[in-house]
């Protein structure tokens, strides 16, 4: 996966009317004229913003989605779905955090 299709997408979406247009209207044939993989549209259609960013696509580009609702992302949805990708720095499962409970007692 080279995840730059993907980025470019997000940036076309962003910056032209017509790619999002298309993208509202047929969004697989729009898809097809973007250097992705085969795994990279799937998860576009599917709207799973969450294995993009866990296999290295920009979250804040994948935000732009949710501007126009494209591929099925509104606000609520990219945060619902979000919130539940693996962190890989955290292998073990652990919750992504400040890191500053640990040091609560210094903090009082």
């Amino acid at each position: 996966m080279s995840i730059y299709g993907v980025h470019k997408l997000c940036r076309a979406a962003l910056h032209d009317t017509a790619t999002r247009a298309a993208l509202k209207s047929d969004p697989a044939a729009t898809l097809e004229k973007f250097p992705l993989t085969a795994e990279e549209k799937q998860l576009l259609l599917a709207g799973d913003v969450a294995a993009l960013w866990e296999r290295g696509a920009s979250g804040f580009l994948l935000s732009y989605l949710t501007r126009w609702d494209l591929l099925g992302l509104t606000v609520e949805v990219y945060s619902e779905r979000m919130r539940k990708a693996r962190d890989w720095r955290y292998p073990a499962g652990d919750a992504v955090t400040s890191g500053r409970e640990k040091y609560e007692e210094y903090w009082r």
